[in-house]
């Protein structure tokens, strides 16, 4: 038969074993605060940088750009608007005094971790320029430049020709050639504006050191324009998508299709895949939220079963120490 003193010593025994299971309780708990803070953090940073925050500002020729000039009456700075077909690069471009101005400021200039996609502040605004350079954060969910990695693909660079320049009141064709994967020490590939005499030079860099390519008859005397961003599959790399600015423009075959009598319409499965656009970042959040909960759960209902048990013992003890007239 059991003796008091061993019913105590139990009883400290599930004190400290509750004890233990609340303290790792709590730091599972923890860990599930910090990780829904951040499922919400990156909610709010991908939420910033979603194109669709600017489709109100999207040029159209049916409102002559007037939604456009109401975003450039909030911030002067934004000077066009820049389209990759078939993708999320749907954005208006800014252009500040320096470089890292819209690395943290979005395009109504406000503050934003996401940024905004902006010209090199050494290129003419209106992109007369031999070489433009556009720059943008490479984020997931395909937002700002983050599909720029994904032209690495063969099969995506051999399907997405074409894109759109806005600016000045007018559109422009864009026509994409090539596709560089270099680093950020490429000082080449950086600066903007070169010199006439550096132009047959620059086209033949591009060409050189295209992971992909194809022949458009590009010359020296063409305006080339150059999207780029970090990449994720190097460090201080740097992924570049290059192509030919043109007074020709062209349809967004992922949109819309040309009939037969030369009538432009809307494809009857253009759509967008959510799921798709759900970044990983998200899932890998969600999950340990999942796994923090799994744990959590046997713990509590251990813990509610060690204080029932606990205060049963702590009685029937009690009641031992009466009956011997302590």
């Amino acid at each position: 038969m059991a003796t008091p003193a061993s019913k105590a010593l139990s009883i400290i025994i599930k004190i400290i074993n509750s004890l233990l299971n609340n303290a790792i309780l709590i730091i599972i708990l923890t860990l599930l605060m910090f990780a829904g803070y951040a499922l919400w953090d990156s909610s709010q940073l991908y939420q910033a940088a979603d194109k669709n925050n600017y489709e109100v500002y999207k040029p159209a020729i049916a409102d002559e750009g007037k939604s456009f000039q109401e975003l450039q009456a909030i911030n002067p700075e934004v000077i066009a608007w820049l389209t990759v077909y078939g993708t999320n690069i749907d954005y208006p471009i800014n252009q500040g005094t320096d470089n890292m101005k819209y690395v943290n400021t979005n395009a109504e200039g406000e503050y934003s971790m996401s940024g905004a996609i902006f010209l090199d502040y050494q290129n003419k605004s209106d992109f007369s320029d031999f070489n433009s350079i556009l720059y943008g954060h490479h984020m997931e969910k395909k937002a700002m430049f983050g599909d720029i990695g994904s032209f690495e693909d063969k099969d995506m660079f051999d399907s997405h020709k074409y894109g759109n320049l806005y600016v000045n009141g007018r559109d422009y064709g864009i026509e994409f050639f090539s596709y560089v994967h270099t680093d950020a020490y490429d000082s080449f590939f950086f600066t903007a504006a070169v010199r006439d005499e550096d132009r047959a030079p620059f086209l033949n860099n591009v060409i050189l050191k295209s992971m992909h390519k194809r022949d458009i008859g590009v010359t020296i005397s063409d305006r080339i324009i150059l999207l780029t961003t970090c990449s994720i599959n190097s460090t201080n790399g740097r992924d570049i998508l290059v192509g030919r600015i043109m007074d020709e423009t062209f349809i967004d075959p992922f949109i819309f299709e040309e009939t037969d009598d030369g009538s432009v319409i809307l494809r009857a499965d253009a759509r967008t895949d959510f799921l798709s656009n759900i970044p990983k970042a998200f899932w890998i959040q969600a999950g340990l939220i999942l796994l923090a909960l799994l744990l959590a759960i046997p713990i509590i209902n251990m813990n509610r079963r060690n204080v029932r048990e606990t205060r049963a013992a702590k009685e029937a003890l009690m009641k031992e120490f009466n009956k011997a007239g302590y």
